[in-house]
């Protein structure tokens, strides 16, 4: 069936499951979807002028990362002592936390035993530190401004000095302050923070192609596999030993096959030498493959968030959820493209848009979190699981612009709701109810750091300029990268995981990093 972008474009429903009743929320205005009749069929007609019009600008999300986000980051209790240690825990103001002079948003975490898990104050998280230096090199790619390189090399160099176990392989998860002492065991630690320590150091090598950098990645990439792979269960294993957080060897989870491809190597392995890539598509393929096979549930058409039992298999379990669903759908539906499996292509794309469509509340233009143990939909909104369902969507989008409808209407509730105006960043969780933030959530704890965030940021940025560019309007993806000698590394220039087509390139110097110089690079043709 031919498809023209002239005016309004007609895209036929094959099949819309409505088994679930959306819970009513708080009304905001939203673009109504107009339908026109053909025979007994009902056929969505969207004006796709009219709904890419109505998307904030690219810039919009430029100006979201300098002054929503960054302030939160570059306020000195943000970098550590020294800078690159940056902490764990601050309030929800920016400070640091007194355990003695408790933040009322930690106080209500550990008072409730759901949340109190998140609180461990003792402790320094290694996958918070190499969150805040990816975000710090998000910052950079967007902005281009040399200081927030210079936070996620010193983000780096922390981390490499300090949170590589180079006699027992692998990372650290946490340095325990209290004790002076770095931990776990090395068969304590879960497979998901071993591939999240890497999340720093691999930006960072994206951006430079730095050689020493990518020493240690290969290092702690090659542990994860040799370490936790299981041929008799084909996956990835969560612990090899019971940790003291009560991880067991038993437990099967997504996350410990998905946060491999999420945390670093989606986005690293076409920066990698050719030799390197090869084995890390094939790892990507695998890994796809087993998600599909083990995790994804025929019946609800998103996945199981844990498999070590079937009493894990239900509705509101956890990592049962919109979010990891979508996450795993949109990296699914990235790797089917870059290792040209339409296969993967098509089963991710199709299971995203249905379950896009029901995770989308139309009264209040947002998200919903996911479905409860009993079916009922659970509209409160979860700030990551927000953002994976934006850049899903927004990925989706750049072939099939209907689906920014969805976009025009959750930005907003973005920016309206999820954004802490006063001071900084993003809320932890919205309540349905009344659209305002869950104070018992501290806004910074050991999961949740800055990356969602920034990546969100950096996702809308780049897939609306293609958008805007789509309707005529030359809208060029500005991004930056900082190299030595750029000869080496031209071809392996990408925008993140989606590739384009490279137009200017402008070198310049920075003012006081040394070694790099400044290359600013036009793409278009995203896809």
């Amino acid at each position: 069936m031919n498809r023209k972008r002239k005016g309004n474009i007609k895209v036929l429903s094959l099949a819309i499951v409505a088994i679930f009743i959306l819970s009513s929320c708080a009304s905001l205005s939203t673009l109504e979807v107009p339908k026109a009749s053909l025979g007994t069929l009902e056929v969505p007609n969207y004006d796709i002028d009219k709904i890419i019009n109505e998307l904030p600008k690219g810039e919009v999300w430029r100006d979201h990362l300098k002054n929503d986000l960054l302030p939160f980051w570059t306020m000195d209790d943000a970098l550590g002592d020294p800078v690159g240690n940056f902490p764990t825990y601050r309030s929800n103001e920016g400070k640091l936390v007194d355990p003695d002079n408790l933040p009322p948003e930690y106080k209500a975490a550990l008072a409730d035993p759901d949340l109190a898990g998140l609180i461990k104050l003792e402790r320094n998280y290694v996958r918070a530190q190499a969150r805040q230096t990816f975000a710090y090199g998000i910052a950079y790619h967007i902005t281009g401004d040399e200081h927030y390189l210079e936070l996620a090399k010193k983000g780096v160099d922390y981390l490499r000095k300090n949170a590589i176990d180079r006699a027992g392989g692998g990372a650290y998860t946490y340095y325990n302050k209290n004790k002076g002492e770095w931990g776990p065991e090395v068969q304590e630690r879960t497979s998901q923070d071993m591939a999240y320590a890497l999340s720093g150091i691999g930006f960072y090598y994206y951006l430079t192609h730095d050689p020493d950098v990518l020493d240690d990645i290969l290092y702690i990439k090659k542990h994860i596999f040799n370490t936790y792979y299981d041929s008799e269960l084909d996956l990835l294993r969560w612990v090899m030993d019971k940790s003291p957080d009560g991880d067991t060897p038993d437990q099967k989870e997504i996350v410990a096959q998905l946060d491999q491809v999420y945390g670093y190597m989606l986005w690293l392995t076409p920066s990698l030498p050719e030799d390197i890539q090869k084995e890390w598509r094939k790892n990507l393929e695998d890994l796809a493959s087993i998600m599909i096979k083990q995790f994804f549930s025929v019946e609800y058409h998103f996945f199981w968030g844990q498999i070590t039992d079937v009493r894990h298999r239900h509705l509101g379990a956890d990592h049962t959820d919109f979010g990891h669903s979508i996450k795993t759908l949109w990296l699914i539906y990235q790797i089917g493209k870059y290792t040209n499996n339409i296969a993967l292509v098509n089963f991710a794309r199709e299971n995203a848009k249905e379950l896009i469509d029901k995770a989308y509340l139309k009264d209040t233009g947002s998200w919903a979190r996911g479905f409860d143990k009993n079916g009922k939909l659970d509209c409160d909104k979860e700030w990551w699981g927000l953002a994976e369902l934006d850049q899903t969507t927004a990925t989706l989008g750049l072939n099939d612009p209907s689906l920014v409808r969805y976009l025009v209407n959750t930005y907003k509730y973005w920016m309206d709701y999820m954004v802490d105006h006063k001071d900084h960043e993003i809320w932890h969780m919205v309540s349905a109810k009344d659209n305002k933030p869950v104070l018992k959530f501290p806004k910074v704890h050991s999961w949740k750091n800055s990356l969602h965030s920034f990546e969100h940021a950096l996702i809308c940025y780049m897939t609306t300029q293609q958008l805007k560019s789509e309707k005529g309007k030359d809208e060029p993806i500005t991004l930056y990268y900082a190299f030595k000698n750029p000869d080496d590394y031209t071809n392996y220039i990408h925008p993140y995981f989606f590739f384009g087509k490279k137009g200017e390139i402008k070198k310049s110097s920075f003012s006081e990093l040394t070694g790099y110089s400044r290359y600013e690079v036009k793409f278009s043709d995203l896809r």
